[in-house]
């Protein structure tokens, strides 16, 4: 649906703290404080102002929400849950964007947070069927009974599957681990700042003999990040200086072609995330190839090589040569991920959608410093959540 220019919601303020490892972390209920004070100071509010909020975590009890934003205020407003996997935090922004569009609200709050602990992420309730079930049997199936945590699983046979079909070479995913590196050197917030090269990364150990290393895979991390997202009369009556605005978002879900296919790559999310791409593009009237900076979920680096496919960054197939032309960094096509991304800044789960909107709304507003990709007018979100949901949002100036 296309929105016109009056009822697009703004981002008013932003916020995130700097993510951490697992142990090293303040409770989730104090780091979520700290990055909606920032967001709404941000904005030049106060937590008085806002209308509803949208909290999103992953691994928590019900109503973390309500105790993290306790610390801040209590002013009765209405406080949502959400949890929708690795893209909980851009879910949580869905959400408070529609509030905005539909009128619902003028003033409203999408934050997000996670407390991780140390290892690869894996279900809590084994008393009960596994939402992933469909998809271990899809693994299995496909590529084998490999004894592997259920993340590297899925992503190490996507990026198989890609090379075996379009001749990429696991020193392709060390360049994108290796850019990754180099782009969170300038972010200060980011878990790993250390520069490494590719050569460093296939010198790391093997998590799958030539499917994958572990220096490709991102880190379990500990963070939260906020943002504050108000109506164009709100922002005129306050006198808020809100240039950043949401010109198209859309959220898809698994289509049959996820299990039917007997494709790796769609198991993890192709399909959702090209057809969520696509809907952004037709109601923004735009193409790829308009983009200026995009930052993508790259949970491993098998992930982002695939998805500068499935978003259009390049055609299919075609990811290699895009990575060997430096096109996807500064001084080429596309500067994806100028934050370091999930493999560098980290990735706690309900926050990353968050702050990948931090990061984004930094760089239209002219205000990333070392990171600012000069010129940046279209900016593109991709936040994806495997058994699943994709969402990819598309800012521009206001």
């Amino acid at each position: 649906m296309t929105v016109s220019d009056a009822d697009k919601a703004l981002v008013a303020g932003v916020g995130m703290i700097p993510f951490t490892k697992p142990g090293a972390s303040e409770n989730y209920d104090d780091m979520a404080a700290r990055a909606v004070r920032l967001a709404i100071e941000d904005a030049g509010l106060a937590f008085a102002d806002l209308k509803q909020a949208y909290a999103g975590y992953v691994y928590g009890d019900s109503t973390c929400g309500q105790k993290a934003l306790y610390k801040v205020g209590m002013t009765g407003i209405p406080v949502i849950n959400v949890n929708n996997n690795c893209s909980t935090g851009s879910t949580a922004l869905w959400l408070a964007r529609q509030a905005i569009e539909s009128g619902a609200a003028d003033c409203v709050l999408a934050f997000g947070f996670e407390q991780m602990r140390p290892g690869a992420i894996g279900s809590v309730f084994d008393d009960r069927p596994s939402p992933f079930a469909e998809f271990d049997a899809a693994v299995e199936k496909l590529a084998g009974d490999i004894q592997l945590p259920l993340a590297p699983r899925y992503f190490g046979g996507a990026g198989i599957e890609h090379m075996r079909r379009h001749g990429s070479r696991l020193e392709d995913f060390a360049a994108v681990r290796a850019k990754a590196s180099r782009h969170a050197a300038r972010n200060p917030l980011a878990l790993f700042r250390q520069e490494i090269t590719a050569d460093d990364v296939m010198a790391s150990p093997e998590i799958w003999p030539g499917a994958m290393h572990r220096l490709m895979a991102c880190p379990p991390t500990c963070g939260a990040a906020a943002a504050v997202l108000v109506s164009r009369d709100f922002a005129r009556r306050r006198g808020i200086d809100a240039r950043v605005a949401i010109a198209a978002q859309s959220m898809t879900t698994d289509t049959p072609s996820t299990f039917e296919s007997e494709d790796m790559m769609r198991l993890v999310g192709y399909d959702m995330t090209a057809a969520a791409a696509r809907q952004v593009y037709e109601v923004a009237g735009i193409g790829p190839e308009d983009l200026d900076v995009v930052e993508l979920h790259d949970c491993f680096a098998q992930n982002e090589l695939i998805t500068y496919e499935a978003l259009g960054l390049c055609a299919p197939g075609g990811a290699s040569q895009f990575i060997a032309d430096g096109d996807n960094t500064y001084g080429g096509a596309i500067v994806t991920n100028p934050s370091g991304g999930l493999l560098s800044k980290g990735h706690p789960l309900g926050a990353t959608g968050l702050a990948q909107c931090y990061e984004l709304t930094h760089q239209l507003r002219g205000t990333a410093g070392e990171r600012q990709v000069e010129d940046a007018r279209l900016a593109l979100q991709h936040n994806l959540g495997l058994g699943g949901a994709c969402v990819v949002t598309l800012y521009e100036p206001a």
